[in-house]
């Protein structure tokens, strides 16, 4: 079974140290050992209930299940063509598009925008032992 230290598993809920050890001493979270380690199983339980968004501000209904609500953080334009950079959390998201695309919907820096995603194939890597 899978277990993460304090810091592992701050880096990947996206919140400090302290907000972990809070949640393990509030029984939110189970830790054994020392150092304290967090069962996978439940940290993974906790990402998925917790999991809050931005609220998407399109308000539409979509068959897209991978959605994040950012902010834009760069937009480069270049001739007919465009990449435009959302952080959403503690995810980058990048997007080619047109810049005729970025002129209509508005997008600059600052603009809350939604990235959704509809891929064909997703890749999963898991660190060498």
């Amino acid at each position: 079974m899978n277990s993460f230290r304090i810091a592992q598993a701050a880096r990947l809920l996206g919140v400090s140290d302290d907000t972990v050890r809070r949640w393990v001493d509030a029984g939110t979270l189970p830790a054994a050992g020392s150092p304290a380690e967090i069962p996978g199983e439940a940290l993974a339980a906790h990402a998925a209930s917790s999991a809050g968004d931005a609220g998407d501000p399109t308000d539409v209904l979509s068959s897209a299940r991978n959605r994040f609500v950012g902010i834009v953080t760069r937009v480069q334009v270049d001739g007919v063509m465009a990449q435009v950079d959302l952080q959403s959390g503690p995810h980058r998201v990048v997007s080619l598009l047109s810049a005729e695309a970025v002129r209509e919907l508005g997008l600059e820096v600052g603009s809350l925008a939604v990235a959704s995603i509809k891929a064909t194939n997703v890749v999963l890597e898991t660190p060498r032992d």
